[in-house]
């Protein structure tokens, strides 16, 4: 066992400024909340930032592949694990918090890399909401934070190996599992309290006009009390224990599709110098 596990898909710094770029439109479209200023009883609609968000989702694609980093294969690789999440996305969505997704997502984030893993999250959310008739106005949002956990799954200590190594993972899946959910009551929270007047007490409703830290501290409160006891603990729980009982094997195998379905441009160049020679041979 090497010491370094490299990343089966870096990204350059095209890529990177995509992702970037992407990242912080959907810290847009999540954090605008906190800085509206909007009068009480006033009707509030979200902007559609995602629109734009979406398009550079396709962008990163065109630009890895442009890369030479997302050739065919790695597409086909995308296809067959967003296929899968997006099935198994059905049979946990809504009990309990039980959702299966996520554990794939930290795994082929770690293995393809963070731009695969931004990919991933996105397509395999967009896949499942098609699947199960969950299309709507949450979406955009659910693939914004899907495709954040895939990229920093892909962007952990690359020297990490062994047992440590699937340590770390349950470590962050559980971190991650608890930073979606936080993120997606950002995305409705504001709309599920209601706008409520400045100087209101002891309430955790968005409150119109107040500093951005106060209403900050709602909603972590709020995020306490109605996340950590239930959905998003049962969502850390299952990633959790999904990555200590698949996580070796499934690793294992995501790696070897990784060596056959990667191909950097020195090993390209070297299989179109054989395949001229055994053209010539013949």
């Amino acid at each position: 066992m090497t010491s370094t596990r490299t990343v089966a898909m870096p990204i350059g710094p095209r890529t990177a400024a995509v992702l970037v770029l992407a990242s912080l439109a959907g810290l847009m479209m999540l954090c605008w909340p906190l800085l509206l200023a909007a009068e009480p009883g006033q009707r509030v609609e979200p902007p559609f930032v995602f629109l734009g968000l979406l398009s550079l989702v396709i962008v990163v694609v065109l630009a890895e592949m442009g890369e030479g980093g997302m050739d065919a294969r790695v597409l086909a690789v995308l296809g067959v694990l967003s296929a899968i999440n997006a099935v198994l996305r059905g049979f946990g969505a809504g009990t309990a918090g039980i959702e299966m997704v996520f554990f794939l997502l930290v795994l082929g984030g770690r293995v393809f890399g963070a731009g695969f893993g931004f990919a991933l999250g996105v397509t395999s959310m967009f896949a499942s909401a098609v699947l199960t008739a969950g299309v709507g106005p949450w979406l955009p949002f659910q693939m914004i934070c899907a495709a954040w956990v895939g990229m920093f799954a892909g962007l952990l200590p690359r020297r990490v190996t062994g047992r440590g190594e699937i340590v770390m993972l349950v470590v962050y899946a559980v971190v991650a599992s608890y930073l979606y959910g936080m993120l997606m009551n950002l995305s409705y929270w504001p709309f599920t309290l209601g706008i409520v007047v400045p100087d209101h007490q002891g309430s955790l409703a968005y409150v119109a006009g107040a500093p951005v830290l106060e209403n900050a501290h709602r909603f972590l409160v709020y995020t306490l009390l109605t996340s950590t006891g239930g959905w998003d603990t049962g969502r850390a729980i299952t990633t959790a224990v999904a990555v200590v009982v698949l996580g070796p094997a499934i690793l294992t195998t995501l790696r070897r599709a990784a060596r056959r379905a990667v191909v950097t441009p020195g090993t390209r160049a070297a299989a179109g110098t054989t395949g001229e020679v055994r053209a010539g041979s013949r």
